[in-house]
């Protein structure tokens, strides 16, 4: 069996089911719809030009024609990622979204492999971290503390997972134990990590924002300037007048960010 994608050593059965998608992805190629899409994609965008319906009707004859149990697709959703191709990364976090109340514990190691080693963009980045890892907590498979170690890790992908996730528990944990949580990412070095953080802090900071007030103008002069830029976007401007000097060391405006920080609606449903 030649599989053209494939960039990992693969079962029998995986090559059963990674062929059959393959062939799909092949035969419904369509470079118009990539390059529409390539734009919003900085560290670049590898697909076919599927869109998410097509995504969804294929997702649905892999659970009809397969019957994949949970282990298999964690698995599979880690081999789907390596390919690098776009859509085979989404297909195989569509499958495990589609049934989030089957997860199990295996599928955190999994989630953190895949994040380590293979994901590439900043979509099925926060697909994990907004659809996946909150429902892992949710069913109590994982706590907070099981998230420690990622904020760590070599992957800015894993990293900005590690504070994404937080936005689950911005109404369910301490103020304080969140805020401390996420401390150390505020000096990493990388922009994925920054904005998943000022991401998270501008969300907490609509529920308790005495406390992140008082947290920002503490850290701002460590702190990455885009966090504390993402951070007070929303804060009106005499608030933001204490956040200026960190701010404007970002060299723009907020303004004129990048909007598609995070997925849309539409990149995130089933």
């Amino acid at each position: 069996m030649t599989l053209l994608t494939a960039k990992t050593e693969l079962t029998p059965r995986q090559q059963e089911i990674f062929s059959f998608c393959e062939d799909h992805f092949f035969a419904n190629e369509n470079p118009n719809y990539v390059a529409k899409q390539s734009r919003f994609f900085t560290e670049g965008y590898d697909a076919f030009g599927l869109d998410d319906n097509q995504l969804r009707h294929l997702r649905d004859e892999v659970f009809q024609r397969f019957q994949p149990s949970m282990p298999e697709m964690a698995e599979l959703a880690y081999h789907f990622l390596a390919t690098g191709k776009y859509e085979f990364g989404s297909l195989g976090l569509m499958m495990l979204k589609k049934n989030r109340p089957r997860l199990e514990r295996g599928v955190f190691a999994h989630l953190k492999r895949s994040l380590d080693e293979v994901v590439q963009t900043w979509t099925h980045a926060d697909i994990i971290g907004t659809k996946l890892t909150p429902v892992l907590l949710e069913l109590e498979l994982v706590t907070l503390q099981d998230f420690e170690p990622w904020r760590f890790s070599a992957s800015k992908w894993t990293r900005r997972v590690s504070a994404v996730t937080l936005l689950y528990l911005r109404n369910r944990v301490e103020v304080e134990t969140l805020l401390e949580y996420v401390t150390p990412l505020l000096q990493d070095k990388t922009r994925p990590v920054h904005q998943g953080v000022g991401w998270f802090l501008r969300e907490l900071w609509k529920i308790h924002p005495r406390e992140v007030e008082d947290f920002l103008f503490i850290h701002k002069d460590q702190a990455a300037p885009i966090i504390i830029q993402y951070a007070t976007e929303k804060m009106n401007k005499d608030k933001k007048k204490r956040f200026r000097r960190a701010i404007s060391k970002t060299g723009k405006p907020a303004a004129h960010r990048n909007k598609k920080d995070r997925p849309t609606k539409v990149e995130i449903d089933e």
